[in-house]
């Protein structure tokens, strides 16, 4: 016979991680990590609304979970660094399924080192590093946070209940070792490198994440932060290699490897937590 005791707790944490019928924002929702922080929104029973720049892109990504896990799905086009365009997605997602519950700040320019690439040439090191850029990469990954944070977590605050979750990075903890950005043949000055936006960004975002953490918590708004290591995809593989030697478990994250971290704090099992960040990185920041 089971202990009752033993499955009423089992049944207990369950329902915490349930999502069922609650709505979740994702910013850069048709990126990679933006589709598999909705894809483990809706393996718990939510509905992930992808919000993205390229709406064309976040409607087939949103049709494409809502086919795979036989849930609903909602893909937008969405300017995050415009505030109506925000407010015009808020108004649509609550037509919708009359209610936000939850908003992941996951959007942010990120130059890639893929296999071949020469994108991250001598313009990303600081000394050349162009105002348009920083102004961009800010506008995106930390004014962009701001304004969404903003307008969805006041809608969030009236209902007295709702979680917001940043995308910060290991780099926000450490600074970038830029000898793994480095390309034979270069002189110094042309050299690669890991864009200073990066970590400004990254880091500003930890400091958004325990200001509204105590600003809105008599509100029922819940604000963490998650810090994952990079994601192991098409880059080239000697930067692959370079990276792993830093990380004590010896490799990037697999692109799955972060959704039960989202499923942790988006739902009731991570209700206790708020103001803080959740370290994901292989144990790259112990060294």
């Amino acid at each position: 016979m089971k202990n009752p005791s033993k499955t009423a707790g089992l049944a207990s944490v369950r329902r915490r991680f349930d999502m069922t019928g609650r709505t979740v924002l994702i910013t850069g929702g048709a990126g990679l990590l933006g589709t598999k922080h909705a894809e483990a929104v809706a393996e718990l029973g939510g509905i992930p609304v992808l919000l993205d720049l390229q709406g064309d892109a976040a409607v087939q990504r949103a049709e494409a979970i809502a086919r795979a896990w036989r849930c609903k799905s909602l893909g937008l086009p969405c300017d995050i660094r415009r505030p109506e365009s925000i407010t015009e997605a808020l108004e649509k997602v609550l037509a919708a399924f009359g209610r936000v519950d939850a908003l992941i700040n996951n959007a942010a320019n990120n130059p890639k080192v893929e296999s071949g690439s020469t994108s991250a040439s001598h313009w990303s090191r600081f000394e050349h590093f162009p105002l348009t850029a920083w102004e961009e990469d800010l506008a995106v990954g930390l004014t962009g946070a701001f304004l969404c944070s903003q307008i969805v977590g006041r809608e969030m605050a009236k209902r007295g209940r709702g979680v917001i979750l940043n995308i910060a990075s290991d780099l926000a903890l450490i600074g970038p070792d830029q000898r793994i950005y480095r390309k034979p043949g270069l002189p110094d000055e042309q050299q690669p490198c890991k864009p200073v936006t990066y970590s400004v960004v990254k880091s500003g975002l930890i400091g958004l994440t325990r200001y509204l953490a105590t600003y809105w918590a008599a509100n029922g708004v819940r604000v963490n932060a998650i810090c994952p290591g990079g994601v192991q995809t098409t880059q080239d593989p000697d930067f692959v290699q370079r990276l792993a030697n830093l990380i004590p478990l010896g490799r990037m994250a697999e692109p799955d490897e972060y959704k039960a971290a989202i499923a942790f704090l988006v739902s009731d099992a991570s209700s206790y937590m708020t103001g803080s960040v959740l370290v994901i990185d292989g144990g790259r920041t112990c060294w």
